[in-house]
This record gives structure tokens, sequence and C-alpha cells, in this order.
């Protein structure tokens, strides 16, 4: 099996979508107020294609195998979390006239990881192991950054993954009813 890690472009959007929503699907029907699957999709297309939003292709990167899209992580600099989010809170009201209230997920001093997830074909193949280990090497030890996330506690396995790959449990939240783990992996100092 030879799966490639790219960043995503635009012209991802349409395989992307479906894809993400399977991470966040309960949080986009709270974000655009209705329970539709289609209108879901159609809300992640138009984020994923657009730059400077916190669901950008900017921040996504993928997973893909001879041309097929397996899976794919969306993370960003917490620091920038209102700067990113704020045009997808404007379209949401533009295009669904909702305005839900939010939650600061992530705060400076950590790249976030937003979503993560695998294409139903995909599970179980190790992709979202590979994208993590990816990440890890490109953010953690190339850029000596920390990388943050939270993880449902009624997630016991993901969790398991997250400590398998050298994160650790920094504090607890409490976000749209669900209680969540912040996790974080940092660099290790280096000896001089």
């Amino acid at each position: 099996m030879q799966v490639q890690i790219r960043k995503a472009t635009p012209q991802d959007a349409i395989l992307l979508a479906p894809i993400l929503l399977l991470a966040m699907e309960d949080i986009v029907y709270y974000l655009i107020g209705q329970k539709d699957k289609a209108k879901a999709i159609d809300f992640l297309i138009y984020c994923i294609a657009q730059k400077d939003n916190q669901y950008s292709y900017q921040h996504i990167w993928i997973a893909e195998m001879n041309g097929d899209i397996l899976g794919q992580a969306c993370l960003y600099d917490g620091a920038n979390l209102q700067t990113l989010r704020a045009p997808v809170l404007d379209y949401i009201r533009r295009e669904y006239q909702h305005s839900p209230i939010v939650f600061d997920e992530t705060v400076a001093g950590e790249i976030y990881l937003d979503t993560i997830a695998v294409a139903p074909n995909a599970q179980g193949m190790g992709i979202g192991q590979l994208l993590l280990r990816h990440i890890i090497d490109f953010y953690v030890h190339e850029q000596k950054a920390t990388v943050g996330l939270l993880v449902d506690q009624e997630n016991p396995k993901a969790k398991s993954l997250y400590l398998r790959t050298g994160f650790s449990k920094v504090s607890e939240k409490s976000i749209f009813g669900k209680r969540l783990d912040h996790l974080q992996i940092k660099p290790t100092a280096q000896a001089s």
C-alpha cells in the first residue's frame, strides 16, 4: 500500500466534505441549526473550498492512494481561532439564518487538530495513525510546535490511539454537552 500524504486543494472539497463530516456531524448540525446531511455537506464543501477559515483546504492534510482520498486531518494555529472562525460564522448567519453560540476549543500556544477522520472504506488500514505520525513529524519534530486536540471521553479507542502516539492529557473541557479530554504532544528538548 503506497499512501501519500499531501496538502488539500480547493478542488478536493467535494470529496473531503463527507469525510470531514464523519468527525463532526453533530457539531455541523448545531452550527447550521438543522439536522440535514446534504446541507451539512454543502456547508463543509463551501468552507473547505474557501481560504482563511478554520475548515479551509489550507489547513487540511490528505491521505491518498491511487487518487482516492482515504482520510484527512484539519489543523491550525490555536492563536488564530477567532480570525479563522469569523468567516464561518458570517457564512452561517447569511446562508442558514442561524447564530450559534460557539466555544473556544483551543488556545494560543498549540497547533489545534480540529478534525481527523478516515473514509469508511479505509478504516482499519492504519490511515488515522499514518496521518497522526505525519502531523507529529511535521509540526512537533520539524517546527517544534505543540499539537493539541480534544477527544470525547466516551471514545476510549480514539483516546488510546492518541496516547499511543505520544499525546498526554493536560485538562478536561465540556463543549456541546460532551466531556472532552484536552490532549497535547510537545516537542522534546534537545540535549546540547
